[in-house]
């Protein structure tokens, strides 16, 4: 059903635009967010910024002049945990001249509350405008693991080993792939968002976004890179599967190709990997995967608790009372009534043991259920 058009969005609420309207949407956020682009930012994010999901955009105008824009995807998020509902929120921008009035917090709230109907988990953005979103109740969690794959150190250690990481293996740069081939690989990862090969596809349009491969002597795909993604991300290898040892033959084959160093965005749970990279001499930045946003915390809280009982935790205690939260095990029971807190709690970076907070037996079993384990790749991102 068509929803109201820009004219009807006059009292400064936020609305979803309608299908007539949603041209104008785009040409708003290209002159906006991407200026000087050859490529509109529709074409960056292609599952995020479409017709098919008009529904989660939400737009701020007045006299036919939208004067504000935020968008949220909900994503299916697989983890050895369980299955989450995150909503990923991007291209939030307001027009300069209508800046300081409080509409980036408006279409944001509007936003939370879309993706808590569609029943959301959480809700997880990326900025540096780290204290504005912390009056929404937003904190730094979770983990990312940015490694400098630096050209002459990991050329050198590929030299020190018989036939280097490239031995048996051949080596495509075109984003003409087939996607069930990608999507296999990307499948195997313990943690993922919900993927169709329509998915991958659009991935694979995006532009700027460069997709090298490498292929076993059986021709099947044995590993896979992307860098690049539109205005962003220049550099950087932010999509990646398959086998630690025919990752190490791609990323040598890119250090060759490229003749420059690049960065490798990685989250923590890719312990093998990582180990490898360090054991080269990679350098290792260690920081947050975003901002999230607790949105149902009796939800997060049934599919923990759930875990904890799958791997023999029965008296886990994690439950809101009120604004206060409780967690715990038997009788040790500790509460905040900061939903910053219980956000680093859930999803880390650190371990509850590391919190310093909680007694060492109580620690040690939370430290088998928490955090979760929690990824978005580079693809997936809003």
């Amino acid at each position: 059903m068509e929803g109201p058009n820009l004219n009807a969005s006059a009292q400064m609420t936020a609305i979803s635009p309608s299908e007539r309207d949603w041209p104008e949407v785009i040409r708003f956020l290209d002159a906006n967010l991407r200026p000087n682009q050859s490529w509109s930012i529709a074409d960056e994010y292609p599952t995020s910024l479409s017709l098919a999901n008009r529904h989660n955009m939400r737009v701020i105008a007045a006299e036919g002049r939208i004067l504000s824009h935020a968008v949220f995807r909900p994503m299916i998020i697989k983890t050895p945990i369980g299955v989450f509902k995150a909503a990923g929120i991007g291209s939030v921008v307001t027009a300069p001249n209508e800046r300081g009035r409080g509409l980036s917090t408006t279409i944001i709230e509007s936003c939370l509350e879309g993706a808590a109907s569609a029943d959301c988990d959480f809700a997880i953005l990326w900025t540096d405008l780290f204290d504005f979103y912390r009056r929404m109740n937003f904190e730094l969690a979770g983990s990312e693991v940015s490694v400098l794959l630096e050209q002459t150190t990991f050329l050198a250690a590929a030299q020190k080993t018989a036939g280097g990481f490239k031995s048996g293996l051949k080596f495509l740069d075109s984003n003409k792939i087939a996607p069930e081939a990608l999507l296999r690989l990307y499948q195997s990862h313990t943690v993922s968002s919900h993927r169709s090969q329509d998915d991958i596809r659009l991935g694979l349009s995006i532009p700027k976004a460069r997709v090298a491969t490498a292929w076993d002597p059986q021709g099947r795909m044995a590993a896979y890179a992307v860098i690049g993604k539109g205005a962003d991300l220049d550099g950087y290898i932010h999509e990646w599967g398959g086998s630690v040892s025919a990752l190490l033959g791609l990323f040598q084959q890119l250090l060759e190709t490229e003749n420059r160093d690049l960065r490798l965005i990685a989250p923590a749970h890719s312990t093998g990997l990582l180990a490898k990279l360090k054991e080269l001499g990679c350098q290792e930045h260690r920081g947050y995967l975003g901002m999230i946003r607790i949105l149902k915390t009796d939800s997060l809280f049934s599919k923990l608790k759930r875990h904890a009982r799958s791997i023999g935790i029965a008296d886990l205690v994690l439950e809101a009372d009120g604004d206060t939260y409780k967690f715990g095990f038997q009788n040790h029971i500790y509460q905040t009534d900061s939903e910053r807190d219980l956000v680093q709690l859930l999803f880390g970076p650190e371990k509850p043991s590391q919190l310093g907070k909680i007694d060492p037996a109580t620690a040690k079993v939370l430290d088998r259920v928490l955090p979760i384990p929690l990824w978005v790749w580079g693809w997936d991102s809003v």
